[in-house]
């Protein structure tokens, strides 16, 4: 499955040269191609994904999908723990190393999460590559996987070498190890649907800017630099940096919110009017935040 991953990433980004100059977003040079891929991918969710996990969560009890996600999640500490290392991150590593250990003897292989009070981070090699510089590269739609990038797809490959499921020798096993990973995983979505349907964008262009937006953020810790938009001097607006309501003040709660620059007297902006002015990778965040699930 992983060198199938490697082979439809590469197989993508060779379809590079083809792609329109006339892209809308520079990050998506080859978004004609990848609309594409998105309608086959969602043809497939809704005929078969889709179907599967509704079945799952209907069949498995509550403590039992816990348990299989659980199971997973530990799993993928290994992964988590060796990219810490790599970003010399050593205290992460140290914590989710530590929650490996004790959720694999006393937690029964992971099914129980006894190390909940140690936190639990996101790091695989994709963020890794971006932690030392290395640019996203062009956004790619993969048949069947989905959201990625050039960076990400290199990613994926780097992190199946140390991964636990790989280095299952039964092969039956290890195949339905992965099939009920992704069930559970698309099973965890099911209730996250609704954000497309209340959505008031395009489906493909709204799961790509929440992608590069969640990428970008998970880089750098979740404080990405600020970007610039073109429309912001055309239309003479300037940003300040306001905090998010009922966020922790550890976690990042800066957001931008756009007024006009000749506008200094009055009362600040409706979240309304903010919606209407801010580009759709900050109504994707501001979805997000506002709590739509």
């Amino acid at each position: 499955m992983q060198t199938t991953r490697i082979f439809l990433t590469f197989t993508v980004i060779a379809l590079t040269g083809c792609a329109s100059p006339h892209a809308k977003n520079p990050a998506d040079p080859l978004e004609s191609f990848n609309r594409g891929v998105y309608q086959f991918n969602d043809a497939v969710d809704k005929a078969i994904a889709k179907p599967v996990a509704q079945g799952y969560k209907a069949v498995m009890p509550v403590p039992g999908r816990i348990m299989v996600n659980n199971l997973f999640s530990n799993l993928d500490d290994v992964v988590i723990t060796v990219n810490d290392l790599l970003q010399f991150k050593f205290t992460q590593a140290a914590s989710d190393g530590a929650r490996f250990v004790f959720n694999s003897t006393f937690g029964v292989f992971g099914l129980f999460d006894v190390a909940h009070r140690l936190e639990k981070h996101n790091e695989d090699f994709g963020q890794t590559l971006g932690y030392w510089g290395i640019g996203s590269g062009p956004y790619i739609v993969l048949p069947i996987l989905g959201p990625s990038t050039v960076r990400d797809g290199v990613g994926l490959y780097a992190d199946s070498r140390p991964s636990k499921l790989r280095h299952v020798d039964h092969i039956r096993t290890r195949n339905q190890l992965y099939l009920t990973k992704e069930v559970n995983r698309r099973a965890q979505l099911l209730d996250q649907e609704k954000v497309l349907d209340e959505a008031a964008l395009d489906h493909y262009e709204f799961i790509r800017d929440a992608y590069l937006l969640r990428r970008q953020s998970l880089v750098y810790d979740g404080n990405p630099p600020r970007e610039e938009y073109d429309y912001e001097e055309e239309n003479g607006f300037e940003y300040q940096e306001v905090p998010i309501p009922n966020v922790p003040s550890s976690k990042n709660n800066l957001m931008p919110a756009a007024r006009l620059a000749s506008v200094t007297q009055q009362q600040p902006f409706t979240v309304q009017q903010i919606e209407a002015d801010r580009p759709s990778v900050y109504k994707v965040w501001g979805a997000q935040l506002s709590g739509i699930r």
